[in-house]
């Protein structure tokens, strides 16, 4: 008993301590607007993972049966979502591309919406491009053509609380980071050349996007936040009755 609770002592310390180092990065996430009810948005997202993903990453453990719970026919499906598996292979500056079957799990969707929308210019690596998120990535940015290019920002100031504050009034993805003389710096990602979609439709094909690797990555999960709507809504009748028992309960033993 003592060595199983030294061991989960371990894990929550090591948990608070990536936690902890997280918050140091001073990396702020903008939340995912995804909603994996939507089916509409879902049915976009597998045409846009089909269309710019597959040419280069692997989706093996995914079933593309369970597409037909989005509402898809399996004609749909064959016609139009299955025919880039033979692009598959490719490699960024030697380094392989991830199987992205489950990634939204390993990852979060709050860090996959911003690591699309996270890329910027930069001539210093390989691939001509950097992301905020995840620094130093070999993957260049290859929806750029969709949202343009952009351009890291860096404001100095004076101290830790006013490069937050900076950074929360952007309401979005920034970064806090140290710099010399005990300054900080806020970085954020601004737009630059623009591409073929607005930032407001971009931000919309990458939500589409990020709701789908979302679904993908556990579809059975919509089955049971659909049963427990239903559940939610049984017990709320089931409570309504028995408050109604209950009054009409104690009326007679009052009176």
């Amino acid at each position: 008993m003592k060595r199983f609770t030294g061991v989960l002592l371990l894990i929550l310390v090591t948990s608070f301590a990536g936690i902890a180092c997280a918050q140091e990065e001073g990396l702020r996430l903008a939340p995912a607007p995804v909603n994996r009810l939507d089916d509409e948005s879902l049915q976009r997202g597998a045409r846009n993972f089909v269309n710019y993903c597959l040419t280069c990453h692997s989706a093996q453990y995914m079933r593309y049966n369970r597409l037909t719970d989005l509402g898809l026919t399996e004609a749909q499906i064959t016609d139009n979502l299955m025919f880039a598996t033979e692009k598959i292979g490719k490699t960024w500056f030697g380094n392989s591309p991830p199987d992205l079957t489950v990634e939204a799990r390993i990852r979060g969707r709050d860090w996959l919406y911003n690591y699309l929308l996270g890329f910027y210019r930069d001539e210093k690596t390989p691939s001509g491009w950097n992301n905020l998120v995840f620094p130093n990535v070999a993957m260049p940015n290859v929806l750029w053509q969709l949202s343009g290019e952009s351009k890291l920002v860096s404001t100095e100031y004076e101290d830790h609380e006013k490069a937050t504050a900076a950074a929360i009034a952007v309401k979005g993805l920034s970064m806090v980071e140290p710099l010399k003389d005990h300054k900080y710096a806020m970085l954020r990602v601004a737009p630059d050349v623009p591409g073929t979609m607005t930032r407001t439709e971009y931000e919309t094909f990458v939500t589409d996007l990020v709701n789908y690797m979302d679904y993908m990555a556990e579809p059975v999960r919509n089955a049971r936040i659909h049963l427990g709507i239903v559940v939610l809504l049984f017990l709320g009748v089931l409570f309504a009755f028995a408050y109604a028992l209950k009054r009409e309960y104690w009326k007679d033993l009052h009176s």
